[in-house]
């Protein structure tokens, strides 16, 4: 036996730890020709004293061995069960080995380029990170994995019923694009962070507005998204999700505000067509005084617009003429006749 002991290295924690946390296939058959060692000696390093120190020594010390009847030690349960960890890793490499080459059927595992896998083994995070895309190999009943979508996830929001800041109702809709940029945050941080981030989505949303009168909704949609866009990324970082993008895509407003602010726009356009109309108008009055002026200092003038006139009646079809005559034409007659 005390040959056999001097052959487990020192340091055992490091070893295992590479078989429990890597596919080292070659490790894990060193570690099967030596099981009935490692479980004996490690069984009495959990239960004697001295038990946190990670070193494996060949120790002949029977106080060592066999704890005083005076003292009372609790065992070192967290190593037992790692013990019992690296034990099942093992009898899993054996397994694999007998049932070799049916046993690639069940371990090997394709993940897509899209996609990334986190895999616990023994309920602890596997050395490496995320692993993908290509072929991956699991160890079957110890190995859990879950596949990660990196690809851009658009999320509607329902609509949303805000009290904006002048105390004005308005339902809202807008459409977040967020994509999975941490895999490992992404399933250690957070139980579903797609779904964490449709809610969050929805009151930072309702936040946000809030903050805004009527008026700056309708008006500063960019920079809502905007401001929604960073409060998401920060409070979705933590969880390993990347916002990429929110759009406010609808204001609707009650149908009582709406014909209001429709009553209200309409009158503005009659006021603004009766400035105009009157601008027109006092144009107009100008140029005809103007005009007027040109005529009464040229008679000539006169009768070449009332000439313009003849010509404008009759251009038109009516049955009625009416044919007006200066009366100057009707001084001579008047004249003779006297």
């Amino acid at each position: 036996m005390p040959d056999l002991l001097h052959i487990v290295p020192v340091g055992h924690d490091t070893v295992l730890n590479r078989v429990l946390q890597r596919e080292d296939t070659s490790l894990g058959l060193c570690l099967i020709t030596n099981i009935g060692v490692l479980l004996t000696h490690t069984y009495h390093h959990a239960l004697m004293p001295g038990s946190s120190n990670d070193r494996w020594e060949h120790r002949t010390d029977p106080q060592w061995v066999t704890p005083s009847s005076n003292q009372d030690v609790p065992p070192d349960y967290e190593t037992i069960g790692t013990l019992f960890g690296y034990a099942l890793v093992v009898l899993s490499w054996i397994l694999i080995i007998l049932t070799f080459p049916f046993s690639m059927c069940v371990c090997l595992k394709v993940i897509k380029e899209y996609e990334r896998v986190v895999i616990f083994r023994i309920g602890r995070l596997v050395f490496g990170g995320a692993r993908g895309p290509g072929m991956i190999f699991v160890i079957p009943c110890i190995d859990t994995y879950r596949k990660i979508d990196l690809r851009v996830v658009s999320y509607a929001v329902p609509p949303q019923e805000i009290l904006s800041k002048d105390s004005v109702t308005v339902s809202v809709d807008a459409v977040v694009y967020f994509r999975t940029s941490d895999p490992i945050a992404s399933v250690n941080n957070v139980d579903d962070a797609i779904y964490s981030t449709k809610l969050l989505a929805q009151t930072t949303l309702r936040n946000a507005l809030g903050m805004k009168t009527l008026t700056e909704m309708l008006t500063e949609r960019e920079a809502i998204a905007q401001l929604c866009e960073t409060i998401l990324d920060e409070g979705t970082e933590h969880w390993g999700v990347k916002v990429e993008r929110v759009e406010v895509k609808d204001i609707r407003l009650p149908q009582q505000l709406t014909r209001a602010m429709a009553a209200e726009a309409e009158a503005a356009r009659e006021a603004r067509a009766k400035v105009v109309a009157a601008e027109g108008e006092q144009k107009a009055s100008r140029a005809l005084k103007e005009a007027a002026d040109v005529i009464q200092s040229n008679p000539v003038a006169l009768q070449l617009r009332h000439l313009q006139a003849l010509n404008s009646i009759a251009a038109e079809h009516n049955s009625t003429i009416v044919f007006p005559v200066p009366v100057e034409m009707f001084g001579a007659f008047m004249k003779k006749d006297n």
